[in-house]
């Protein structure tokens, strides 16, 4: 939502303190549908099961099976008076599942063993092994396999693992009892996508399309990553307006799917030209379309048309709803008026809409990035007289604000402040301290703060190292910045992203 990226801790391409910060209260919004996710986002590295990230693996699994379970639950499966061996069926239940999640997690380890075996070794035919086994594709296992491959893609091995996981999605696809689903059709595009195999990628759209899957959201998501000439992406925009095939729901019409993956890709220009176009075939704006084209509007400074297309939604028939709100309410803060903001929140009362915290929050953020913090506290202050809690993000959003304006004293009583209140400092928060630490100089509190957020439990990502590592280098604590990067070797954390801060030492 707000202020979800803190500082990259890369100076060198800095001009003000909130270059470091991420400028999304807007687009994150729309990020609800399932077809979105970033299939590449995780801080671990390894080509197994047991590295992929949480929201692919493990609870991904759990969650199939809780579907399962709630199947089973509504059959006569669940009347106790069957259970022979006088275990519950709760216990039975998740007896089973446990033992379905262990087969999945064997099989997949052994298909990836195969798999790695298959790139080194000469005359190996990966095929025969995995029958020798006893493997049988099932949908989980293909989905699992191919999230682990796409995991692993990198420079030095996109000309060969590409071919091994096509190798498999084709070994799969030939095996009686199974059928590859839209999902597993959209993984292996991917790993073409990643493996700039680009060819091979259209190939397995159209085979998608010769068998009768339809095209969907996510795989214009993916194909759109892949271009980019201007030109080639609105034929690619007009192929899908023009498809039959392509299932668009749960979005109102084509161009509503198409406009959300381009505002997740930060395609701006591309979503007034789609825009434009949507009108042209006499298409109607909901609420949904207007949100998406006022934050491309904002995103490339053109505030009059904003402003025009809020009235117009009114005009239309169309009353604004809380997302709308909340890009008006940035949209004041960034121009610092104040005075309208506050009009704005009392407007929403008499509408019905009561401000939240996320309101007040990404007013807040608004205000911050444009150098008014007096505003910001009274901003603060005033939705904790109405009873609006503060959450992890509100009183970031004010640390941050704080650390850019040098305000160092004031970051820490607002971060002192937040845990007497109860809130619990996120990443970003503690990167936020971090940093502010490291401006000031204080590099054993900013050592301190690390070990600190490590002993509660947080995990420090990339950025924070960056942060820490990239301040002290320049301050010429080159002893203590080495220290630090071991402490993230021996943890085995972001090793991945080594290179970037051995290049930046030697950037100038």
């Amino acid at each position: 939502m707000l202020c979800d990226q803190p500082f990259r801790g890369d100076d060198d391409v800095v001009r003000n303190g909130f270059d470091f910060v991420e400028e999304e209260p807007l687009k994150k919004m729309f990020v609800g549908s399932c077809e979105n996710f970033d299939l590449n986002h995780n801080e671990e590295k390894g080509f197994g099961y047991n590295n992929q990230r949480r929201v692919f693996g493990r609870d991904c699994l759990l969650e199939d099976f809780r579907r399962i379970d709630f199947e089973r639950e509504n059959s006569d499966l669940n009347n106790d008076d069957d259970d022979k061996h006088g275990v519950g069926y709760k216990q039975r239940r998740f007896f089973v599942r446990d033992c379905l999640l262990g087969n999945v997690r064997k099989n997949v380890e052994r298909v990836l063993e195969v798999l790695r075996r298959d790139g080194l070794e000469l005359d190996f035919d990966f095929r025969v092994v995995l029958d020798e086994l006893g493997i049988r594709p099932t949908w989980i296992l293909v989905r699992e396999v191919l999230y682990a491959v796409l995991r692993e893609v990198n420079c030095g091995n996109k000309a060969t693992i590409g071919r091994l996981a096509y190798k498999f999605f084709v070994w799969c696809g030939q095996k009686e009892g199974y059928c590859h689903t839209v999902n597993s059709y959209h993984l292996i595009m991917q790993i073409f996508a990643e493996c700039e195999e680009f060819k091979a990628m259209w190939r397995l759209v159209d085979e998608m399309i010769e068998k009768g899957f339809p095209v969907t959201a996510r795989t214009f998501n993916i194909l759109i990553c892949t271009s980019g000439e201007a030109g080639f992406a609105r034929n690619l925009v007009v192929k899908f307006i023009k498809s039959r095939s392509f299932n668009y729901r749960p979005y109102r019409h084509s161009y509503n799917a198409i406009l959300h993956c381009l505002l997740v890709l930060n395609r701006y220009k591309l979503i007034e030209w789609v825009y434009d176009q949507m009108l042209f075939e006499g298409f109607l704006s909901d609420v949904f379309t207007y949100n998406i084209v006022m934050v491309a509007k904002y995103r490339l400074g053109k505030l009059n048309q904003l402003y025009r297309l809020f009235h117009e939604m009114g005009g239309n028939g169309l009353s604004p709803d809380f997302h709308t709100y909340n890009i008006i309410l940035h949209v004041l803060g960034r121009g610092g008026e104040l005075c309208k903001a506050v009009e704005l929140l009392n407007h929403m009362r008499e509408r019905g809409i009561e401000p939240t915290v996320v309101h007040f929050t990404t007013l807040i953020d608004g205000l911050s990035r444009s150098g008014h913090l007096d505003d910001c506290e009274h901003i603060f202050d005033e939705m904790v007289r109405i009873g609006i809690i503060p959450d992890v993000v509100a009183y970031t959003v004010m640390i941050t604000g704080y650390v850019v304006a040098l305000e160092f004293e004031k970051a820490q009583k607002m971060f002192d402040k937040m845990i007497s209140r109860g809130q619990i400092p996120n990443v970003f928060t503690y990167n936020s301290m971090i940093r502010g630490f490291c401006m000031a100089g204080k590099f054993d509190e900013a050592c301190s703060m690390l070990k600190e957020m490590e002993t509660k439990g947080c995990s420090p990502n990339f950025v924070v190292y960056s942060t820490l590592v990239t301040s002290l280098r320049k301050a010429g604590k080159l002893s203590r910045a080495r220290k630090v990067l071991r402490q993230m070797m021996e943890k085995g954390r972001n090793v991945h992203h080594l290179p970037k801060l051995r290049a930046r030492r030697y950037r100038k």
